[in-house]
């Protein structure tokens, strides 16, 4: 699978934990690019699982992702995402700055992501958190679309992700090709 990029834009990683996000963020962007929710809520409280520092983590992370897109660069948001509201936010921070939004969707079956969750060495995400964004994602795919995104790339099979690649176009904030694009 193909995905196309604007070389501004600001693409959102959607997906319950355990599904890869992370991983395939660090493949495939430079670590400058890439805002994740656990490394501001390691800034803000020592502690990337704290969640209760997730108001004061989003806070920075929506400044420095605000900033990013104010000087068009390309940016990664590596959050669940799996909630409208939230997304919400993050369309109108990329809207702010005339910056197209790309949904990257990792909709990986509730075994897999449970099964790589518990795989996970250190951090782990409790079962019942990742049900429920497993519900969440699969309760909102059906307005993604409708939400704002210039484009929704969707990544069902686990295989998928390890041949996943990201082409930018340095000459266009519109989405300009896809090879695969799954709605």
């Amino acid at each position: 699978m193909i995905v196309s990029v604007p070389a501004d834009a600001m693409i959102v990683l959607v997906g319950a934990a355990g599904s890869g996000k992370s991983t395939l963020a660090a493949r495939l962007f430079a670590p400058t690019e890439v805002l994740s929710s656990d490394a501001f809520r390691a800034i803000v409280a020592e502690d990337e699982t704290d969640q209760s520092a997730s108001v004061d983590a989003f806070a920075l992370l929506h400044a420095a992702l605000t900033a990013r897109l104010k000087r068009g660069h390309l940016t990664v948001v590596d959050a669940t995402n799996v909630e409208e509201w939230g997304r919400r936010q993050l369309l109108e921070i990329a809207a702010r700055w005339h910056r197209p939004a790309v949904a990257l969707v990792l909709d990986l079956p509730l075994e897999v992501c449970l099964t790589r969750n518990l795989a996970r060495s250190g951090r782990r995400v409790p079962p019942a958190a990742v049900r429920r964004q497993h519900r969440e994602l699969r309760a909102s795919l059906h307005d993604l679309a409708g939400e704002g995104f210039a484009a929704v790339d969707l990544v069902t099979d686990p295989e998928e992700i390890d041949d996943l690649q990201v082409v930018r176009d340095p000459q266009s904030s519109v989405v300009v090709q896809r090879a695969t694009s799954r709605t």
